[in-house]
């Protein structure tokens, strides 16, 4: 569904309504996730965490990337893009294709398991096992392009062509 042609397309959402909104996404993936080991854990009857770790993982990962597709392809927003009024377009304004939201979920990850790797080789230099706390600070790594970047975009926006753009609410006067 392409944009109304009076929102403009250079109309960024501010790197704090974007952090926001992915605070309230992790909240709502909190929930995906439980579920998702939950129904892990039960079929596989595993007894601890770290028994069927990497299936564990390529499962939530799956699952998660599931849940970030469907929702940009159903009309290029997550429940809290929209609540914070924020859409993923393509060039034209419209929502990226199926394969470039496939992409587009492979493409926000390395940035943020590049800082977790360091975060993880800086625990074990150091020897101080309380460094690895700063692993929270790692899926916030992707806002680091958005500062030298023109128009504040993510590196995987610029890469693929896409875009978050302020989505404004029609107005509807009162009846």
């Amino acid at each position: 569904m392409p944009l109304d042609p009076l929102t403009p397309l250079s109309a960024s959402p501010s790197r704090l309504r974007r952090f926001a909104c992915m605070m309230y996404e992790a909240v709502l993936l909190f929930g995906v996730i439980f579920l998702a080991s939950y129904l892990f854990d039960t079929l596989t009857q595993s007894r601890h965490a770290l028994m069927f770790r990497h299936a564990r993982q390529a499962i939530v990962f799956a699952i998660i990337g599931v849940y970030f597709i469907t929702c940009w392809h159903k009309g290029g927003q997550t429940l809290p893009m929209k609540t914070w009024n924020i859409r993923l377009v393509d060039r034209d304004g419209r929502t990226p294709g199926m394969g470039t939201l496939i992409i587009r979920y492979v493409l926000l990850w390395p940035i943020p398991l590049l800082a977790a790797l360091l975060v993880m080789g800086a625990s074990r230099l150091t020897g101080y096992s309380s460094t690895d706390l700063l692993i929270v600070f790692a899926p916030f790594t992707i806002f680091i392009y958005s500062w030298f970047d023109r128009d504040q975009q993510f590196l995987h926006d610029r890469l693929l062509g896409t875009r978050l753009v302020n989505v404004q609410k029609a107005f509807r006067p009162p009846v």
